[in-house]
């Protein structure tokens, strides 16, 4: 009957998986995964490990992109000139790189800018960052090697 079926995962935005069909660009169906994903598996990014993510080799002038919110980390000092593109930038964070006279992208911009993808990074914040995995897995003492 179907009733056991999940329909609230199947994200049916005609729209973008007609950008996917049209380019047919194995970077545009990364970022339509990424868009479809749900806000569990899309946790938000802090400005201090998109830099250290930025800072690896071969990593300078391309374009840091993030499906998903990039956050404010009051640890840092001072933020290097980046370019970003994300879904969205709290204000904190949004005026810290605009400070840094870095530039931010929406994903129209970016699309507009590197259609195929090249000169851009992925990034995602580790999923299992979130609180609830803590309490995951064997209880305490249960003589469980599972």
């Amino acid at each position: 009957m179907g009733v056991d079926i999940r329909h609230y995962q199947d994200r049916k935005d005609i729209y973008l998986r007609l950008l996917v069909k049209l380019t047919n660009y194995t970077f545009t169906q990364i970022v339509l995964k990424m868009l479809f994903m749900s806000c569990t598996n899309r946790p938000p990014l802090s400005l201090s490990r998109m830099i250290q993510k930025m800072k690896l080799p071969r990593r300078e002038n391309k374009t840091a992109m993030v499906v998903g919110t990039i956050t404010d980390d009051v640890r840092i000092q001072e933020v290097p000139k980046l370019k970003v593109c994300a879904l969205r930038v709290t204000s904190q964070a949004h005026s810290c790189i605009l400070k840094a006279g870095s530039k931010i992208l929406t994903f129209n911009q970016l699309a507009l800018a590197f259609p195929k993808g090249c000169r851009t990074i992925p990034l995602s914040s580790p999923r299992k960052g979130r609180e609830v995995y803590r309490h995951f897995g064997t209880a305490p003492h249960s003589g469980s090697r599972l």
